[in-house]
């Protein structure tokens, strides 16, 4: 091309206009697909990275260099990748908002890449309200430099340059920001947002000069004992997630193109809490917030990891739920689970520091997982009569492991069963009741059976029928005091001679009970419905232990009122022990039973 042709060139450029709506997809990007204005930063780099990974394919040994210039508004990013053609330009453009196969086929042959170069250019229209790209082909040596320069206004236009405008293959991407988005051109901004996605990019990242790029990672890396790199792997954590990990566990995948490390957390988090994760796509980063990459029971690790398998979605800040995730997501798991097993096997002072924080994620795990429920009864902690045991040391002590599935079941019963010699364990807490049921499948001939008032009731002394019979008047006005609370009163003896009196019920009198409260406040039509499911549920019991000495004192009361004082006193009492919650009717009778106590020693007093 003579210089009166380059000159017409530059002189005559030719107008254009997309083929989308820009403000609209502006507008779509920003408040509906990106979850930040700092994704246009990734774009770039994703376009410079693909560049050069194209480039590369075809000559091995090319330069891979990306180096980002911000200053006063304006921010300017080279690579030196394959670099664009006019016709490249024009059909990578073309492709925006299509369905069409030329768009699929182009989709097929950069399947390997990070990002496609026309939409994630336009993604920069987020901050900037202009973009100038300056390009020269590596495919096609003898091509003169193009220039591309759009505007948000949804204009662009095209325009060959001559050699010397671009001497070297490669892309020069130049964004002016738009008005009210300066601090994301400013360059320390850039330079964090850089860091940020790109620190695992395989190529020279600079911005500014200062190096980006920080290889290999550091779960990669050499260290000189595995105590060193333990260190250096919770500095990492501390400088990534904020927090020191308790243990990290090495994630390392090679069939799903997996390399990473999941970090365990220093404090116990709810089971409910959805883990989140860094995931880095090909060295980038693609999301901080990645969800379903572990299993659901692993919610005790937070997970940084690099990926060249996993799918993202269109937006490229999440994964795809997929085969393929799925299948990396049941091998992350198997890493955790060996990990576990490890500490069992080798390490028991670590694997109780891990327990004693998080034994609600092993438990979940082991409750579907016979092996790991094996491997772990001996670790793992259970509230029983006897205190806290595991599950293997509490069936060595008895031949009979009762469990009550709530915890105000629990609670009723302990004191009671612990000094009839009945050992019970809580199964009241998240996953225990399926791991106490589960116990004989893993440990043959270990007896599990279910501890209820029933069973309670049983275990407890009856009274001499002569003693009982000479205290019926005192039994009738107690029960006829409780009647309309829905508790009956019966009389044993029991130890410790120190608990006075017991409240039992079960899940089946509770449900009765709230039907029942519930029929009292509804109108006709509910009443009616309500009072059609009464059910023949067994009523709760205030069980008085005939061996304390204050309810030999008690039963010795001839006057109905002072009687009813007493029963409620011992039924509150039994209720606060039992640390059930109180109904309103509870409350009100703990109130009454406390007002009347002080006026009958108010009035033996003034007697006296």
């Amino acid at each position: 091309m003579d210089s009166q042709t380059s000159q017409a060139s530059q002189a005559s450029p030719s107008p254009h206009t997309f083929q989308v709506d820009l403000r609209g997809l502006v507008d779509l990007l920003s408040h509906h697909l990106y979850s930040s204005p700092k994704v246009y930063l990734r774009e770039l780099l994703q376009n410079a990275v693909d560049a050069i990974t194209a480039r590369r394919a075809g000559q091995p040994g090319a330069p891979a260099t990306v180096r980002l210039y911000a200053e006063g508004g304006t921010l300017r990013v080279e690579d030196s990748g394959v670099g664009l053609t006019e016709t490249d330009v024009h059909d990578l453009l073309a492709t925006i908002g299509r369905s069409s196969k030329r768009a699929e086929g182009i989709q097929e042959v950069r399947s390997d890449f990070l990002g496609q170069f026309g939409i994630g250019l336009l993604a920069c229209f987020v901050v900037a309200e202009r973009i100038r790209v300056v390009s020269r082909s590596a495919r096609t040596p003898d091509a003169a430099p193009v220039e591309w320069t759009a505007s948000d206004d949804g204009s662009y236009t095209v325009r060959t340059l001559a050699p010397e405008a671009r001497p070297e293959p490669g892309t020069t991407v130049h964004l002016t920001a738009r008005a009210g988005a300066g601090e994301w051109l400013a360059p320390e901004q850039v330079l964090r947002l850089a860091r940020d996605f790109g620190a695992l990019l395989p190529y020279d990242v600079r911005v500014n000069g200062e190096a980006v790029t920080d290889l290999p990672a550091p779960w990669d890396r050499s260290y000189p004992s595995p105590a060193g790199r333990r260190v250096a792997l919770a500095r990492h954590c501390h400088d990534l997630f904020g927090f020191t990990p308790l243990d990290s566990i090495e994630l390392n995948v090679p069939l799903a193109g997996v390399r990473g490390v999941a970090y365990v957390l220093p404090s116990a988090v709810s089971p409910a809490q959805r883990a989140t994760h860094r995931v880095h796509l090909k060295g980038m980063l693609l999301t901080e917030r990645a969800e379903q990459l572990l299993p659901d029971w692993a919610f005790f690790v937070r997970c940084v990891l690099d990926t060249d398998s996993l799918r993202p979605t269109a937006s490229r800040e999440a994964l795809y739920e997929d085969e393929t995730l799925a299948a990396v997501r049941e091998a992350l798991g198997e890493r955790v689970r060996s990990w576990l097993t490890g500490l069992a096997a080798g390490d028991p002072e670590r694997l109780a520091a891990f327990l004693s924080v998080h034994h609600l994620g092993v438990k979940a795990l082991a409750r579907h997982d016979a092996e790991m429920l094996r491997t772990m009864l001996p670790w793992l902690p259970f509230e029983t009569t006897d205190g806290q045991l595991s599950l293997e040391e509490f069936a060595r002590r008895h031949p009979v492991v009762h469990f009550t599935r709530t915890v105000e079941e629990f609670r009723q019963v302990a004191p009671i069963a612990s000094a009839q010699g009945i050992g019970v364990v809580n199964g009241g807490y998240t996953y225990d009741g399926d791991l106490v049921q589960a116990l004989p499948s893993v440990r043959p001939g270990t007896a599990v059976a279910e501890l209820d008032a029933d069973t309670v009731t049983a275990h407890l002394d009856a009274v001499d029928p002569a003693e009982e019979l000479a205290l019926a008047g005192f039994l009738a006005a107690a029960r006829a005091t409780l009647d309309p609370l829905g508790c009956d009163v019966v009389l044993r003896a029991f130890h410790p001679l120190t608990v006075p009196a017991l409240h039992l019920d079960d899940r089946a009198a509770r449900h009765e009970q709230a039907r029942a409260d519930a029929e009292a406040q509804a109108d006709d039509l509910w009443a009616g419905i309500l009072g059609s499911l009464r059910g023949t549920a067994p009523r709760a019991r205030l069980v008085l232990n005939h061996l304390n000495p204050l309810i030999r004192r008690i039963s010795s009361l001839r006057g109905p009122e002072l009687i009813g004082t007493a029963t409620e006193s011992l039924y509150g009492q039994a209720l606060l022990m039992a640390q059930r919650p109180l109904r309103p009717a509870d409350s009100a009778l703990l109130n009454r039973a406390f007002i009347g106590l002080l006026e009958w020693a108010t009035n033996g007093e003034e007697g006296h």
